[in-house]
């Protein structure tokens, strides 16, 4: 029987170097799109490609990110006492969103790479297929970017990596697969190369940090010799798993890529989905007629 994706792993325990110096003393999972974090639309997306279980890969400082999704009792009373009670809503729809999901988290004492993130979940995750969502990365899509994935993977039942072409002035940034086409918008990937020039570059496919994760995968990991910055890298094993010749697919999502890794991502991000917001959107867009 095809086995379907029920865990999802959200590692959330990088440093945010990008994000300094406010990283320091708040986790970028937790800045905000429009009203709401990062963390949340994650969140969402996992639920709404029926995830059950979420294992996040926290670092001792980052616990907060926790506390997010924790009960808000207190809170609530506080505003019901005060009559604030139109100021409860988003609160119930964070309980909503993890009412019928569970939680657990193991550490990550070292940013040694988000290889190394992911397996510190391998134990959680056992012999189960399993979903990689990092913070980096948003999509805003009609169907979920990770259901996406799942719907390839019950007949494939093999790893899949998501997939998005980029512009050529952009290649020396991103990691970059070579592929064979197998089907609309499905790759066979074929090797993968790390931040190639132009000329290079062997497609204008990037990868994108969403995964689906076989127990085969975790092996590798398990194997897998750091780099020179003492890091393992998740591309790296997909890439010594192809030339061992386990195969690797990779699927073009439909829906916009919303980068929030680095500050000039995030604000395009931030700035994307407040426009089309329903509240805030109208109103924003008035305001930058006025001022530009």
């Amino acid at each position: 029987m095809n086995k379907v994706i029920k865990k999802a792993i959200i590692p959330v325990g990088g440093i945010g170097t990008r994000f300094l110096p406010l990283s320091k003393v708040f986790p970028k999972e937790l800045w905000p799109l429009v009203d709401v974090p990062v963390i949340q639309y994650i969140l969402e997306e996992a639920k709404q490609s029926g995830i059950k279980e979420i294992i996040f890969v926290i670092s001792p400082e980052k616990k907060v990110v926790l506390n997010y999704f924790k009960d808000s009792a207190k809170i609530e009373k506080i505003l019901k006492d005060r009559k604030k009670n139109r100021f409860l809503q988003p609160l119930k729809k964070i309980e909503e969103l993890v009412s019928d999901i569970s939680f657990s988290s193991v550490l990550q004492r070292k940013p040694l790479g988000d290889g190394h993130a992911v397996l510190q979940a391998a134990k959680i995750a056992g012999s189960e297929p399993c979903g990689v969502l990092f913070g980096d990365d948003i999509v805003d899509s009609r169907v979920p970017c990770l259901l996406q994935l799942s719907k390839i993977f019950k007949t494939c039942q093999k790893p899949i990596i998501a997939l998005k072409k980029i512009a050529k002035e952009k290649l020396p940034f991103y990691g970059i697969v070579e592929v064979e086409k197998i089907a609309n918008r499905l790759y066979k990937i074929k090797r993968i190369v790390e931040k190639p020039s132009p000329e290079e570059a062997p497609s204008y496919l990037s990868i994108v940090g969403k995964y689906i994760l076989t127990p085969e995968v975790f092996d590798y990991l398990k194997r897998a010799k750091p780099t020179l910055r003492k890091e393992i890298i998740l591309a790296e094993t997909f890439d010594k798993m192809i030339r061992d010749g386990k195969i690797i697919y990779g699927y073009e999502f439909e829906g916009e890529w919303l980068e929030c890794g680095n500050k000039l991502g995030w604000l395009k991000s931030h700035l994307y989905l407040s426009l089309k917001h329903p509240q805030f959107g109208p109103e924003l867009k008035k305001y930058l007629k006025e001022i530009t």
